[in-house]
């Protein structure tokens, strides 16, 4: 299992930017480098469903809700997968977590991380 921390959410306007971080600290870069990294978003009394992704070599996939104003990137010598939200909208809000992806395109840790609230008022 990973030890996973996110961080980075808040309460923001809608059009509003935030940066969200999700960071291995316990995980040695040879286990955290090869996966494909996901963000999650859990909006309240929703299922938590993925909104992006990010392959070891950098593609990058996205939900279409979100096309076009989040981004996901990775640091792999921080052990960090940022997800950069832009124009945000009260649809955008939830409980956002990070995982790695399985090769079925599952979260592939049980073991999940405490999450970052982001809270969008309209």
């Amino acid at each position: 299992q990973v030890y996973l921390v996110e961080s980075g959410g808040g309460f923001v306007q809608a059009g509003g930017s935030l940066r969200l971080s999700c960071k291995a600290p316990r995980t040695i870069t040879s286990v955290f480098n090869p996966n494909t990294w996901a963000w999650y978003r859990q909006a309240e009394g929703n299922q938590r469903e993925m909104v992006a992704s990010i392959t070891p070599g950098g593609a990058t996939n996205y939900v279409a809700s979100v096309v076009g104003r989040f981004t996901i990137s990775r640091n792999n010598a921080r052990k960090t997968v940022i997800l950069d939200m832009d124009n945000l909208k009260a649809g955008d809000a939830g409980v956002y977590y990070c995982n790695a992806l399985d090769g079925a395109g599952r979260p592939k840790y049980t073991s999940w991380g405490q999450g970052t609230q982001v809270t969008v008022s309209s």
